[in-house]
This record gives structure tokens, C-alpha cells and sequence, in this order.
């Protein structure tokens, strides 16, 4: 019976204002995200423009993985009038949601057939202030939530996310496909911007940290103020991992932990379409009923962290990813069946959806809230450099091994980050701040 009850509270969580205000700041978050590149580049092949041109595009979308450099501004500088009127967090996601929409009604207003270099300008300033604001929200929802509410907060941010991606998508193809042109159609999107506006007027601050701002020396020199800040603002953060007990353990497994799942998916689509399928299988299934999988995986995954706690989570995140990787083996000896594609899909979309949420979750806990901002930015931005290096080898991979083989390779791979998840467990540690309601290191 209390385990039951354990599950209704971990769905009843959905229903909660708080996590209702993470779906809508979600799906502000992930609007613009392929309005920078993926739906851009669309609108410049019917402008005219070459593929060469087109490609350089791409570029645009650096921001996103450089936004680490700048999180911890956002973490320690406070906005005139603002932060005093809505507090450190709001402020700033009230301010970067602004510029984004600005950056969308000029994008719309820009004639990228005639002035391509001020498009691709304006591409790029979009995509700074949409990463400044996925990295204001991501420290939003880690300083609001408990790290057992962070499983919930992660699913809830992620499902509204998707939906953003999907209206900054297909969205926008809907309005051009029903007469629209290209510049309403961004209009129509600048527009959708209000609904992450509204939330963070609804949404209520955080409580601040105690040592959020420490106090100036007195008589201080300007070079003693900008070491200061350097200290507080850049190293600060880096130090506070660092002395936490096995603090090499638990950044190993935040390295580790999603490999196999990343090689596994940088081979996907060039694996089903190699053993048979077609561009409109893949469509039907890989994109829109995987988006749906991934859906309902996020939300298995958020009442699971919330049910069982984070450590649990993660090792049944861990060994469903791996079925999924069989999954892809299973597929590549039956080959180019449908029915075991839809099977595949659903099994991968869902454990990805699973362990998206309880490894968020524990990302999430690991950060202090003094520095959630920087924190959170530089975990994401080391694990998924280590996983986008290991990934640019698995062509080299798949060719020398075949598809059967190298599936299992990427089963084997995630191996490593479940050995250290059982040494953490093992030595009682997790690097999870304690927070009221959080579950004991051992998990």
C-alpha cells in the first residue's frame, strides 16, 4: 500500500502549479531552438540561396554549446531595478525571454535573400539569448525543486520543451504550408514567446542562498574587485565540486553514464535507412510516434526519481537503456521489418525518455544552489562533450564491425558508467546536495 501511495503522489506531482509553470518556461525554452538553424535553413533554400551558404548557417548554433562561458554572470550579476523587483532568477529568464522574442521579430523582418550576413547575425544573436535562457531556467528549476521533486521538474521541462521544438518545427511548415510566408510565420512564433513571459510573471523566486552575495572588502581596489568577482563568479564553483568526497567519481559517471545511448543514436537514421527503410518510415515512426514515446518515457522517468529516489532511478534507467541498445541488434538480424521498427523505437524512445529524466535529475542535485547557473551549464556542457567526441568515431565503428556488432558495442558501452554508479553506492557517496526532503547519499 505505501508503495502504491509512493506512485499516485509521484504522478499527482504533474498536477502541481509549480511544475505546470516548468511545462510552459519548457516550452519557451525549446521555441527558438530550431527556429536558429533546422526551420532557418528551410526558408533559405526557398529564398534561393546555395547549400554551401545554407551550411554556414550551422555555425549560428555555437552559443548553445559555448553558454557554460557566460553562466556565471547570470549566477552573480543582478539587472538593474529588475532583480530587486523580481528577484535574481525571474530577472534574468523576464530579460533573455525579451530578447528572444526581439531576436525572432528581427529575424522575420531580415531579407535573407538580400542580406544573408545580417540574417546569419541575427541567427547567432538568437541563439546566444536562447541559450542565456535555457541556462537561467535550467537554474530556475534546480533552485526551486528538492532533488527528489527534480526527476518530476526534469520531465515536466523536457515534455514542454519538445512541444516548443515541435511549434518552432512544424509548426511554423503548417502556417507556410497553408499560405503563410516565411516572415509571419516567425511573427506567429515571436508571438508564442508569451507564454514563457506569462509563466515567469506567475512563477514565484526561489529561496536565496545565504552566501549568494558575499560581501566586498572594504577600501577594495578595482583590481581586487575584479578578483574577487573571478573568484565568486568563475572559480568558485569549480572548487565547490572539488571538495566534495569522491568528487572524481561522480564527475566520471556524469561522463560516462549516457554513452552508450549516444553512440547508438549518431548511427540511428543512417542504420535504418541502410538495412531498407525509407525516408517516410522513418518520419512516421522514428520522429513523430518516437516523439510521443519520448513523452510518456519523460514522465515514467519523473514519477519514477520521485517514487523510488534518484540513485534507484538511475540504475533502472541504466539497464533499460541497455535493452534499447539490444533492441537496434535484434533489428539489424531481422533487418528492415516494420512491426519490430515500431517495437525498437518505442523501447529506445521510451528508456531515452527515462534516462533524460532521472539523470537530469541527479545532474540537477549535484549542483549548489549558490552556483546552480555555472554548475549545471559546465556539467552538461563536459558530458556531452566527451559523448559528441566518442560519437564522431562510430562510423568508423559500424563500418569496420557491421551494424549486429556494433549495437552490442554500444550495449557494452554503457557498462562503464553502471561500474561507477556501483562504486559510488558502494562508498556511499553520490555528490547530491542535502536539501530537506532529498533521499541519503547511499541512495
Amino acid at each position: 500500500m505505501d508503495t502504491l501511495n509512493r506512485w499516485l503522489a509521484s504522478v499527482r506531482v504533474y498536477g502541481q502549479r509549480r511544475m505546470l509553470l516548468l511545462l510552459a518556461l519548457g516550452f519557451s525554452s525549446g521555441l527558438p531552438f530550431l527556429l536558429v538553424y533546422g526551420t532557418l535553413s528551410m526558408w533559405l533554400k526557398q529564398e534561393g540561396l546555395d547549400i554551401k551558404t545554407i551550411g554556414l548557417f550551422a555555425a549560428a548554433r555555437m552559443p548553445y554549446s559555448l553558454k557554460f562561458t557566460w553562466a556565471p554572470i547570470i549566477d552573480r550579476v543582478p539587472l538593474p531595478w529588475l532583480t530587486r523587483a523580481l528577484g535574481r532568477r525571474r530577472a534574468w529568464m523576464l530579460v533573455t525571454q525579451v530578447c528572444v522574442a526581439a531576436a525572432i521579430v528581427a529575424i522575420a523582418l531580415s531579407d535573407p535573400a538580400g542580406a544573408p550576413l545580417t540574417t546569419a547575425a541575427l541567427a547567432l544573436a538568437l541563439a546566444a539569448f536562447a541559450a542565456s535562457q535555457d541556462i537561467v531556467i535550467d537554474a530556475y528549476r534546480i533552485d526551486l525543486l528538492d532533488v527528489d521533486d527534480q526527476g518530476a521538474g526534469a520531465a515536466a521541462t523536457v515534455l514542454g520543451y519538445r512541444v516548443g521544438m515541435l511549434a518552432g518545427s512544424a509548426g511554423v511548415l503548417y502556417l507556410v504550408g497553408f499560405g503563410a510566408d516565411w516572415s509571419t510565420a516567425y511573427l506567429v512564433m515571436a508571438a508564442l514567446m508569451v507564454v514563457g513571459l506569462v509563466a515567469t510573471l506567475l512563477a514565484r523566486e526561489p529561496a536565496a542562498s545565504p552566501d549568494q552575495a558575499p560581501a566586498e572588502p572594504a577600501r577594495a581596489s578595482p583590481w581586487q574587485l575584479v578578483l574577487q568577482q573571478l573568484q565568486t563568479a568563475v572559480f568558485a564553483p569549480f572548487r565547490d565540486f572539488m571538495t566534495r568526497r569522491g568528487w572524481y567519481l561522480f564527475l566520471s559517471f556524469v561522463l560516462l553514464y549516457r554513452l552508450g545511448d549516444a553512440l547508438a543514436a549518431a548511427m540511428t537514421n543512417v542504420f535504418l535507412l541502410d538495412i531498407g527503410f525509407d525516408e517516410l518510415d522513418i518520419a512516421n515512426v522514428v520522429k513523430t510516434y518516437g516523439l510521443l514515446a519520448t513523452i510518456i518515457g519523460v514522465v515514467l522517468g519523473g514519477s519514477l526519481v520521485r517514487a523510488i529516489g534518484v540513485m534507484r532511478a538511475l540504475w533502472i534507467a541504466g539497464f533499460v537503456q541497455m535493452s534499447s541498445n539490444l533492441m537496434f541488434s535484434l533489428q539489424a538480424w531481422v533487418g528492415a521489418d516494420l512491426g519490430l521498427l515500431v517495437a525498437t523505437i518505442g523501447v529506445e524512445n521510451i528508456a531515452g525518455g527515462v534516462a533524460t529524466a532521472a539523470f537530469v535529475a541527479y545532474l540537477s542535485g549535484l549542483c549548489n544552489k549558490t552556483y546552480s547557473a555555472t554548475q549545471y551549464a559546465l556539467l552538461t556542457a563536459l558530458g556531452g562533450l566527451v559523448r559528441n567526441l566518442m560519437a564522431s568515431t562510430t562510423g568508423v565503428l559500424a563500418d569496420l564491425l557491421g551494424w549486429l556488432d556494433f549495437f552490442l558495442l554500444t550495449t557494452a558501452a554503457a557498462v562503464p558508467g553502471l561500474l561507477v554508479l556501483y562504486a559510488l553506492q558502494r562508498l556511499r557517496i553520490s555528490g547530491l546536495i542535502e536539501r530537506p526532503g532529498t533521499e541519503p547519499p547511499s541512495g
